[in-house]
């Protein structure tokens, strides 16, 4: 699976009708796809740290694939924040934790600063687990060892980069082979 950090290349028209089909609103500010599916759908997409109506928005990784948004989401229900928030107390990971925070800090102000953001990362990062999704967002789009906790949410989800579960997100799309051949 093909990963990316900034500087990212421009989203297509088609990557942006997907991410919208996948998140069933329309896409804002997308200025890249940081990772995609096998075959080549969007899996995270990239958003402006300051959104276009003035917003700052601290999310530069956002999982927008549908499978891998309820796998991350099961994982929650599930109770494994907690589980993976108690692994920060072993100073190895909890400062591989703290890389990770700062390899999104840069990767963000590398876009752009937005002062109202300026140290905040996502997900709960540097100290905290907060949100999963944007754990193995930052994970997909940096690639393995850069955040890990990312790493092992991803290891534990009932979804991998490695198969397609993509659907037909509108008739001239490439649907993949994933799940029932594409369709879900």
């Amino acid at each position: 699976m093909p990963v990316t950090t900034p500087p990212f290349d421009p989203p297509t028209a088609h990557d942006v009708q997907v991410v919208t089909a996948q998140l069933g609103r329309p896409a804002r500010d997308v200025i890249g796809i940081a990772a995609r599916c096998v075959c080549g759908n969007p899996t995270v997409v990239s958003t402006k740290p300051r959104l276009g109506n003035g917003t700052p928005f601290p999310t530069l990784y956002y999982l927008c694939h549908p499978a891998a948004t309820a796998a991350v989401s099961t994982l929650e229900a599930n109770q494994v924040m907690p589980e993976l928030a108690a692994l920060l107390e072993d100073a190895d990971t909890a400062e591989q934790y703290r890389h990770a925070h700062q390899a999104y800090l840069d990767d963000r102000e590398s876009i752009e600063h937005v002062e109202e953001i300026a140290g905040i990362s996502a997900g709960g990062m540097p100290t905290r687990v907060k949100c999963l999704h944007a754990l193995v967002g930052h994970a997909l789009a940096a690639g393995p060892g850069v955040n890990p906790i990312g790493d092992l949410a991803l290891e534990r989800a009932d979804w991998s980069p490695s198969r397609c579960e993509c659907r037909a997100y509108d008739e001239d799309a490439d649907a993949g082979v994933g799940v029932g051949g594409g369709e879900s």
